[in-house]
């Protein structure tokens, strides 16, 4: 699929004859040869139209929506799913260079003397029908166990922050490509025509001793349609800027000022045929019908009691993480199709015992109330959720080492992510790493495998989901023969 064939879709009558001469002669030309197009072409993309590409998806869809929880930093997987009760034994001690391998490490912890073995402060108990272990940090998503699937075998190219949350987000370590949410925008399309396809939340978390910078670079369209971006709404205040009307402009002014914009824009595209403004009038348009939606869609003073006693009395606050997810949920509810959480502050390099409790309190009761939420709506099964880092973390300490506290470094060998519904498979376990939580020993699941999974459950063929871009068919997977991980699909 060629985005430039977009732009010949689009073209005018007047712009086509004003090519030149040759634009003639290869219509006479095709008149002898039979067609002016190659036949063997894929069938041309109609970007900004509800209801995404002709023939996606590919096939039957587990899922039509997504929400995807983005824990920025790098979880602390051993501390919190990869129980590694052998590491007790080895406290303080050096990781053995068998189990480290060479591995290249971070300026943080390059320059360390030793690197001593730090196992997790914290408790962990088994839960449910599947006996997944759990830490005593998260209590109310343990009851959840069987209604997700963990992958605990996750690894990553990159091993800092910037490269690694793009590769997540964009499948390539390097910016300018558009993101998972925007790709699903693009094949998928629109379910309400009132909201945008792909929303983008932020929230703050309680404690804030080392957030990362989050850029909207992370939720760009980069080479498919700015309108395939997501939107961002803001934590706190009006959702949008400028989502109200200044005093004194009605809505029958605010009409008239836009029919006006919108045949300026019309007499612009006529003379230069750029697809971006169909796409500047097609926001335009958007815009108005959000100012009527999106005011419905966050006041939550609409929800009864019975919510909170799911989500937790957070979610009534705004910007927190509890608000994110209940409003995930009524995203989701109105048609939504893909809505992505970045929740902050999970860079552990010190103060594990500290800053991690926190962390795990602010999103324990809300993901605990989404999947509820969502199944008690019947939601669940068509809604995929998505849970993770960009990495993980070591099991040796960066910094001091105590019983009580700790730090751990970047790892990109192994690391924990789980979905719910939307057809993942409730109550998997996939994938085994070794006692030190450093090495796979079986199952890995490499980011484009990870990719690949996901768009299978959205229906979606990754190897003909393709974009034409500078001669080169360009996707989300890369080319490197990723799979689809079957045990991880219902």
């Amino acid at each position: 699929m060629s985005l430039f064939e977009d732009y010949v879709r689009y073209e005018t009558r007047r712009q086509f004859f004003r090519r030149g001469g040759n634009v003639l002669g290869a219509a006479a030309l095709a008149s002898l040869g039979g067609k002016l197009f190659n036949a063997n072409a894929a069938p041309l993309p109609q970007l900004a139209r509800v209801g995404g590409l002709p023939g996606l998806p590919h096939f039957a869809p587990k899922a039509k929506n997504v929400i995807y929880l983005h824990m920025v930093g790098g979880p602390p997987q051993m501390d919190m799913f990869d129980y590694k009760p052998e590491m007790d034994k080895w406290y303080d001690k050096d990781l053995p260079d068998s189990i480290r391998k060479g591995q290249r490490l971070t300026t943080m912890t390059s320059g360390q003397a030793r690197f001593p073995i730090a196992p997790s402060k914290y408790k962990f108990t088994q839960h449910g029908k599947c006996g997944m272990w759990v830490t005593e940090l998260l209590p109310n998503m343990a009851k959840c166990v069987d209604d997700m699937c963990f992958i605990r075998t996750m690894h990553t190219d990159a091993i800092n922050h910037e490269p690694a949350i793009c590769f997540l987000q964009t499948g390539n370590q390097n910016t300018g490509r558009p993101c998972l949410g925007s790709w699903v925008s693009y094949g998928l399309g629109s379910l309400n025509q009132s909201l945008p396809t792909f929303v983008v939340l932020v929230a703050r978390p309680t404690n804030t001793e080392q957030v990362q910078a989050i850029s909207a670079r992370l939720w760009s369209s980069g080479y498919l349609s700015g309108e395939h971006a997501g939107c961002a709404f803001r934590s706190s205040g009006d959702p949008i800027l400028f989502i109200n009307n200044p005093p004194g402009v009605t809505t029958d002014v605010r009409r008239k000022t836009l029919d006006g914009l919108k045949a300026l824009n019309e007499m612009n595209y006529k003379l230069v045929g750029d697809p971006e403004t169909h796409t500047r009038i097609q926001q335009y348009e958007l815009a108005f019908r959000m100012q009527a939606s999106v005011p419905g869609l966050t006041n939550i003073g609409d929800e009864p009691d019975s919510t909170y006693d799911l989500y937790g009395d957070s979610a009534k606050k705004p910007g927190t993480f509890g608000y994110t997810a209940l409003l995930a949920r009524r995203m989701v509810e109105r048609g939504v199709r893909f809505v992505q959480i970045y929740h902050n502050n999970w860079d552990t390099h010190s103060n594990v015992g500290g800053r991690l409790p926190d962390q795990c309190r602010d999103i324990d009761r809300p993901i605990y109330g989404l999947i509820n939420d969502l199944k008690n709506r019947g939601l669940l099964d068509s809604t995929l959720i998505i849970w993770g880092g960009e990495f993980g973390r070591t099991i040796y300490s960066q910094g001091g080492l105590s019983h009580e506290n700790y730090g751990r470094d970047h790892h990109p060998r192994c690391f924990t992510m789980w979905m719910a519904g939307g057809g993942s498979k409730a109550g998997t376990i996939f994938g085994e790493t070794d006692d030190f939580s450093y090495n796979i020993v079986s199952d890995p699941v490499n980011v484009h495998d990870f990719h690949a999974t996901v768009l299978h459950l959205l229906g979606i063929n990754h190897e003909k989901f393709t974009v034409r871009i500078s001669g080169l068919d360009a996707k989300l997977t890369g080319v490197e023969g990723p799979k689809i991980v079957k045990e991880l699909i219902a």
